[in-house]
């Protein structure tokens, strides 16, 4: 599994915002919507396009458009703070849905909804979700995703931990992950250190330590 960490300033200077634990929610929210911007552009850079002509005031040229736009999978609840922005620059993409929640003593995932299109064999599905930790979640979202069919899910995310990668490389998924940062453990919570905290908890107004 490839991945690309995105080292631009204006991206580190959002990833620290959500860090610091004296940023409120409207503030973490704008820094991960100004962020996921950021890591869907590069992202989505090898979609392949169709060529169009089209007349600019000037004179005629060739216009550009997504071949075949991408599905767009935030993991709730998390990642729906990244939906909005991914859509913005991708706006002819489908979006579909699928809920996992982590339990807090086995630290394992299950899904408590799910909305997918039952044939995904001919797109490509880029998975919204802030933080790979453990990846027990993103990976149970990506096997939903390749049950229908799907061979090239990209996955962008602000932040992840060693374990969560070396999990979903060993799946053995088509897979390619794009984030901000590689952060260096977890803790026994199965937190990542240092990490931001709780994604969803941070997003929606939620406050504890770890």
């Amino acid at each position: 599994m490839d991945v690309q960490i995105v080292d631009h300033p204006l991206a580190a200077e959002r990833l620290t915002a959500m860090r610091d634990e004296r940023t409120d929610s409207p503030r973490f929210r704008a820094a991960l919507h100004e962020l996921t911007t950021m890591l869907v552009y590069e992202a989505t850079r090898d979609l392949a396009v169709t060529e169009y002509d089209i007349a600019t005031p000037v004179a005629p040229a060739k216009g550009h458009r997504l071949a075949n736009p991408p599905v767009l999978v935030p993991v709730l609840r998390a990642g729906l703070g990244m939906a909005d922005a991914a859509l913005a620059m991708i706006p002819d993409a489908t979006m579909g849905f699928v809920g996992l929640a982590r339990d807090e003593e086995t630290h394992e995932p299950y899904a408590y909804m799910e909305s997918l299109p039952d044939d995904l064999s001919d797109r490509h599905v880029v998975v919204l979700d802030p933080m790979v930790a453990t990846g027990g979640s993103l990976l149970r979202c990506c096997e939903m995703i390749a049950s229908r069919g799907c061979g090239h899910i990209s996955l962008v995310c602000a932040l992840a931990a060693p374990d969560g990668i070396e999990k979903l490389r060993a799946s053995g998924l088509g897979l390619a992950m794009t984030t901000a940062a590689v952060d260096p453990q977890l803790n026994t919570k199965a937190y990542i250190v240092p990490g931001l905290g709780d994604a969803g908890d941070r997003q929606f107004g939620a406050y504890r330590r770890f």
